[in-house]
């Protein structure tokens, strides 16, 4: 792969060469984190342009990850909720790789698939360290991209889950999650319930992914849920952060930009509250249970180091199958 050329990858490619590949990327995902546990990657701090309303924002999210991956490169993310009323998607984005060597751009690779796929790929992880066993129903508040991909993984671990039970604030949003849920997993049950009170009494693993940007979940009451997949990160009340075991990627990441996290560490001021990384639990430094009964909470802030990790896996099976777009670089010598 000569760094005279770049390769521009849609989302219809990006999605064809992801096709059924859990169980892989779950893999690259957890290679990754391993690799950023042994302190084998540079991950700065993702820059957030905050635009005007409070609810739009692009993030910039560079990363290195060195070992058997020795890829750089940076997610260009932007999240704008109001686009689902739009009939877009909330979340666009691209991925660009760099040359190790030269510092060209090696490929552009559409970016929000990526990203969903990661997420998802990185909390049934998680999910499949901490929980363990059988899951006799699966919880989702918020019915976007994210959960589905999300259960979509899920199901992939857990094929006899028969139950699935979701909410989301939007009626017809719901609806159509339902819909598609029913074609893809006919064998799934899936239940619509008008509140997250109701869903976190029905489901011992609740996976969050909202566009929230404060706290409203404050009681746990006396629900089943043993694990709680805080994707969002701002919907969980710093009280309820500090009477779980909490489980992130990074303590250093997830604790900044107002996550509720963030609003825990202010009130303690500290981070003592934080058990351990996945990382922690991958590399065997740290049990995978807590020594008390509490929910456990997992809180991934979204490293950088998944993205480029996943997009350089989408990259070469790209160039071994001759799928994208190639650029070749004019020569400034020339």
């Amino acid at each position: 792969m000569s760094d005279d050329t770049l390769t521009v990858l849609t989302a219809a490619e990006v999605g064809q060469l992801l096709r059924d590949e859990e169980s892989m990327l779950m893999q690259i995902v957890a290679d990754a984190y391993r690799a950023h546990g042994r302190g084998d990657s540079i991950v700065p701090h993702s820059a957030f342009l905050g635009l005007p309303g409070g609810r739009e924002r692009i993030i910039a999210l560079p990363a290195f990850l060195g070992g058997a991956f020795a890829a750089a490169g940076m997610k260009w993310i932007a999240s704008f909720p109001g686009n689902i009323s739009r009939g877009l998607a909330r979340a666009s984005g691209l991925v660009v790789l760099n040359s190790l060597e030269t510092g060209r751009a090696r490929a552009v690779i559409e970016g929000s698939l990526v990203s969903a796929k990661r997420t998802a790929a990185s909390a049934v992880l998680a999910a499949r360290v901490l929980c363990g066993g059988r899951l006799d129903a699966i919880g989702l508040v918020g019915c976007g991209v994210i959960n589905f991909e999300t259960l979509r993984f899920l199901l992939h671990v857990w094929p006899d889950v028969e139950r699935v039970v979701v909410h989301d604030l939007a009626e017809d949003r719901t609806h159509r999650f339902v819909m598609r849920g029913r074609e893809l997993f006919p064998r799934v049950r899936f239940e619509i319930v008008s509140d997250w009170h109701t869903l976190l009494g029905q489901a011992s693993l609740v996976s969050i992914a909202t566009t929230a940007l404060t706290p409203y979940l404050d009681d746990f009451g006396g629900s089943s849920v043993r694990l709680v997949l805080h994707l969002s990160l701002r919907d969980l009340a710093p009280e309820l952060i500090l009477a779980a075991d909490n489980v992130v990627d990074d303590a250093d990441h997830v604790c900044r930009a107002e996550t509720s996290l963030h609003l825990a560490e202010r009130v303690t001021g500290g981070r003592t509250f934080i058990r351990c990384t996945l990382a922690d639990l991958l590399l065997g430094v740290a049990p995978p249970r807590a020594p008390y009964c509490a929910p456990t909470i997992f809180s991934p802030f979204g490293l950088g180091i998944l993205d480029i990790a996943v997009a350089k896996f989408v990259w070469e099976r790209a160039e071994a199958r001759g799928v994208g777009t190639r650029i070749r670089f004019a020569d400034a010598a020339a």
